[in-house]
């Protein structure tokens, strides 16, 4: 039965005999489920003008409609392949919990945190089937590292910094890792450093970062900085933007995202992005330039973050909030239906132009998703997800943000060790929290198990 029968009683009074007593206005209805299986789910307005939203079968909507059962059977929307992608985006969409109206995503009533988790859940699922084949035989290995709440002592904690180099068993369990999280973790764009933290005292993983290319534009980063258009494009080089940072448990359980937060601003970063890019050409304005790290930005994962508030520690705070991004993005199409859709863009649309040093094909996946968006007639408005994230900036240096706007030659960096900062936040958070709260013991790595139990893989490299 094609949806666009009940679609044409929009605006209409209908009867739904066992789920309203009185007649309702239907306001609007999408096709949810498979194509063997389908319901529509209607958002009706009620005589107190009140708006309810309830699921009903294909077979209730057949009475609805005056239908015989025979004109009932669900099919596959007929027609072209942009009608085909068009239904399969907005099921996807409906699945994850969104609402659709007028061509705008709506988040469930006053959303928690626990919804914005609810909304990536599908998306998280994607990824790990996809990193499976290839972190899965490993997992008996990986998740050695991962600490009994037993095996901690709090007072004897010593975190130390490893890089991530290419084809490494630590670039493997940065992938583990990073599985785990709330939302799904890109690779970073552009330039890229990754860095895992060990407690040294017992060998087992406290968390890790990685940093990338920050985006070209953000309009509460660049207020705050207070650049021009020219040193913005100069300058930008010497920022970059932690695209994943947080502890696993049970360190996690001890406050240690606020250690990880610190160590992003240490010595030991800024050294390594200094010996990794000098010398280096820029890929767009070919100039060799001295690799100052000046500025580290992140976001937090679901609206106000409580890891990066109040790092506050002799009167320096590490961390300054700039306000929330306007809730855009692609993590919602990342669930199946992205594989769809760049292969439907690749098909029917022409990359954007760009410098011919980025390469070949699209720029980015926003690209892709924004093209497939309005060939196929949907609103570009669906990339507005409404999960509004919390942005932070981090100055590593008492005149860094004057040396962004071009005022000064040098950022005048913080001599901050990663040493001092760990023993900062020992004396600060964890050693109090440890005595506060005592359940961190109870963890168990099993806990932090994907798969079942495999074993006799080895891991390569080195």
């Amino acid at each position: 039965m094609s949806s666009s029968l009940l679609m044409s009683r929009i605006g209409q009074q209908i009867t739904l005999p066992g789920y309203f007593d009185v007649p309702v206005m239907l306001e609007d209805a999408c096709p949810i489920g498979s194509y063997d299986s389908l319901n529509y789910k209607c958002r009706v307005r009620l005589p107190d003008e009140s708006l309810e939203d309830t699921v009903i079968s294909a077979q209730e909507v057949a009475v609805t409609l005056g239908l015989g059962l025979d004109d009932i059977s669900p099919e596959k929307p007929e027609g072209s392949e942009v009608e085909n992608l068009r239904y399969a985006i907005i099921l996807s969409l409906y699945k994850q919990g969104y609402k659709i109206q007028d061509g705008v995503i709506y988040l469930p009533d006053n959303p928690s945190k626990d919804d914005f988790r609810a909304l990536n859940k599908l998306a998280l699922q994607k990824k790990i089937d996809i990193s499976g084949p290839g972190v899965r035989p490993y997992e008996d290995q990986l998740i050695s590292y991962i600490a009994n709440g037993t095996e901690i002592v709090p007072s004897a904690i010593r975190p130390k910094l490893v890089v991530v180099k290419p084809h490494t068993k630590d670039e493997l369990l940065f992938r583990y890792a990073c599985l785990h999280w709330s939302i799904p973790v890109s690779a970073g764009y552009g330039r890229r450093l990754r860095f895992l933290v060990f407690d040294e005292n017992n060998g087992k993983l406290i968390g890790l970062f990685g940093l990338g290319d920050p985006v070209y534009s953000m309009q509460a980063r660049d207020l705050w900085i207070g650049w021009d258009k020219e040193n913005k494009a100069r300058n930008l080089y010497h920022m970059m933007d932690a695209y994943v940072l947080g502890a696993v448990p049970p360190y996690s359980m001890l406050l240690c995202g606020k250690l990880i937060a610190m160590l992003v601003c240490s010595n030991e970063v800024r050294r390594e992005f200094f010996n990794k890019y000098e010398g280096q050409k820029s890929l767009i304005r070919q100039k060799t330039r001295l690799p100052y790290l000046a500025v580290v930005t992140t976001t937090s994962a679901f609206g106000r973050s409580s890891i990066y508030n109040r790092i506050r520690i002799n009167g320096h705070q590490y961390w300054t909030s700039l306000g929330f991004t306007q809730g855009t993005g692609d993590f919602h199409f990342s669930n199946g239906i992205y594989a769809d859709i760049r292969a439907f863009v690749e098909k029917n649309c022409v990359p954007t132009g760009k410098h011919i040093a980025w390469g070949g094909g699209f720029r980015n996946k926003r690209e892709i998703i924004r093209k497939c968006l309005m060939q196929i007639g949907l609103s570009p408005k669906l990339r507005n997800h409404g999960i509004r994230r919390e942005i932070f900036i981090a100055p590593l240096g008492s005149e860094a943000i004057q040396f962004l706007k071009g005022e000064v030659s040098h950022p005048c960096f913080h001599d901050w060790p990663a040493s001092d900062l760990s023993e900062a936040f020992k004396e600060r958070w964890l050693l109090d929290r440890a005595e506060r709260k005592p359940e961190f013991r109870e963890y168990t790595r099993k806990q932090y198990r994907l798969w079942p139990a495999r074993t006799n893989f080895q891991i390569g490299g080195t």
